[in-house]
């Protein structure tokens, strides 16, 4: 599936940019005026989980929400650049090059990680208010196992296209959407259905699985002074919250926020209450 076809109905299509920083070809969405917000979604996500927040945040921020290197439109330069450290790197240039000097990093999952990184990195203590944050690594065996076999469908592209064809069922998907905890919309389901039927886009997920790596995070934890608020959906099947709370205690300035009734993909199913939230974090802020 190409770019033109994939944004075909695409959420803010008409917001969206293409930027070439190296090693990736970037897809963006920005809107609004005002101090910027980054958004940063999670593994297998893209900038249609936050279509809801954008509108509502940019009525008063500058919202900048990028595709991660594999995912969604952002063409992958380099299939060894999917780590978290070099994916840091990457998001980096790319901030750079455009100029982007964020207010605050909206995060949703895994994106909390890179976000992480990349504050910590920069030295910048603006605050992280994080969506259910996958801040652990697996535990036991399957913290061995699982990246391990993303890595042997990763390599083999026939094992991607299986992986493809398998996703391309919207049973599959509903199925995959169920294991969140989430109870998402009928235009949210047909946009991952849509987004899996990207084969580049399973390929660029099964590579971030393959490549991701939580350990040096995981000890810098308590080291880490960046101001964040997490918001942990009580249902999450994805991220256990116990998880959450653990890292939390973890680390210097660190606020965790229960909402019970909702799942992994809590942003997409109360956008209004996450943007609540964020702008009573930003307050404190300005």
């Amino acid at each position: 599936m190409g770019v033109a076809e994939t944004l075909t109905a695409w959420p803010h299509a008409e917001h969206s940019r293409f930027i070439d920083v190296r090693p990736h070809h970037w897809h963006v969405q920005e809107m609004g005026r005002g101090d910027t917000l980054l958004l940063l979604h999670g593994a297998s996500g893209s900038t249609h989980s936050w279509r809801d927040m954008m509108t509502n945040l940019a009525k008063d921020y500058h919202v900048v929400a990028i595709d991660l290197p594999g995912h969604g439109q952002t063409k992958l330069g380099s299939r060894h650049r999917s780590s978290l450290t070099l994916m840091t790197q990457d998001v980096q240039s790319l901030l750079d090059h455009e100029g982007w000097k964020p207010k605050a990093v909206l995060a949703h999952s895994a994106g909390a990680a890179l976000a992480l990184r990349l504050l910590q990195t920069a030295k910048a203590k603006v605050p992280l208010i994080a969506v259910n944050p996958a801040l652990t690594p697996f535990k036991g065996l399957t913290g061995v196992l699982f990246p391990m076999a993303a890595r042997i469908v990763a390599m083999s592209p026939m094992m991607v296209n299986m992986v493809n064809r398998r996703m391309s069922d919207p049973g599959q998907v509903v199925s995959l959407m169920a294991t969140t905890g989430s109870n998402i919309s009928p235009e949210g389901l047909s946009l991952y259905a849509k987004l899996f039927r990207n084969r580049d886009h399973i390929d660029g997920t099964l590579l971030m699985m393959a490549q991701w790596k939580l350990d040096g995070l995981l000890a810098d934890l308590p080291r880490i002074d960046v101001p964040c608020t997490f918001l942990i959906g009580e249902n999450d099947k994805a991220v256990p919250p116990s998880s959450v709370r653990s890292s939390a205690e973890k680390m210097q300035d660190a606020n965790v926020i229960s909402v019970p009734g909702y799942g992994h993909l809590l942003h997409e199913e109360a956008p209004e209450l996450v943007a609540d939230q964020l702008r009573d974090v930003l307050r404190k802020y300005t």
